[in-house]
């Protein structure tokens, strides 16, 4: 599917490379794809492909060695305020901070804010996700659920263009993933947020995604991008969900293309 020419995040031709102590790692090659506003974005691929280095890419701690990455009009160059990562478990809540003091602490180090206007738009941040009355909880009290919603919450606080969210729920077990999931989505559809998913299960890319771009094996190019549709997890077993299972998979684990050019630095690093 051709993506449109203008949109809120727009990768053109991005090819991201890394070192190791041995060589030269090329992790994506002339990726290019387009995210609009209110995108349930998914960046599906199997492990090694660069999905998780394009995201910090697009978050600005990468830089691309060719290509660009745009976001609402502006290329990116280093991390900003407008892309926010959401951590894997949500790691970055403060155990020993309340959900408020969690929710201030990206603005307070920002200094771009009264005390006045963190504490207001921490609050204001909460109540968008439900946790007004429990803005003076730890942590360690709360549910996995309400942990992922106090860490968007933070994030949002900053009024991001987009939330970047790196196989948040890799760790968690099957049951807990689901539920992770649907709580995401129900927040979703709450506050309409632009995200941006990286995950490599088909079912989740699924379920997550309105938008699933699909990545070939190391280094990662650009093999289809699909619609997902609205399709839950109440729908796993139906015809539509197990038709587009199978054409992912198709998709992901096709033989590359044979006229295909290998970077060279990819294979060098294959020795």
């Amino acid at each position: 599917m051709e993506s449109s020419s203008s949109g809120l995040v727009q990768v053109r031709n991005v090819t991201l490379q890394y070192k190791t102590t041995d060589h030269l790692v090329t992790a994506t090659y002339k990726v290019s794809c387009t995210v609009q506003h209110g995108d349930r974005y998914v960046i599906l691929g199997p492990s090694g492909c660069g999905k998780s280095t394009l995201l910090k890419a697009i978050g600005g701690f990468i830089r691309p060695v060719g290509g660009s990455i745009v976001v609402n009009g502006h290329e990116i160059r280093e991390p900003g305020p407008d892309r926010m990562m959401v951590f894997q478990e949500f790691e970055q809540l403060m155990p020993w901070k309340t959900v408020l003091q969690n929710v201030m602490f990206p603005m307070q180090v920002a200094k771009k804010y009264t005390r006045s206007e963190v504490r207001d738009r921490a609050l204001s941040a909460i109540d968008k996700v439900s946790l007004s009355k429990f803005a003076k909880v730890y942590p360690h009290m709360l549910s996995g659920g309400m942990k992922m919603r106090v860490a968007i919450a933070r994030a949002m606080a900053l009024e991001p263009d987009v939330l970047l969210m790196d196989e948040p729920f890799a760790a968690l077990d099957a049951l807990t993933r689901r539920k992770m999931q649907e709580e995401l989505l129900s927040l979703w559809d709450q506050l309409r947020f632009t995200m941006l998913f990286v995950t490599h299960s088909i079912e989740e890319a699924i379920v997550v995604g309105s938008r699933i771009l699909i990545l070939s094996p190391h280094p990662g190019r650009v093999r289809a991008e699909l619609e997902a549709g609205a399709l839950s997890y109440a729908e796993v077993d139906s015809p539509a969900f197990g038709v587009l299972s199978k054409r992912i998979h198709t998709l992901l684990f096709e033989d590359e293309p044979k006229h295909a050019p290998e970077p060279a630095s990819a294979a060098a690093g294959s020795h």
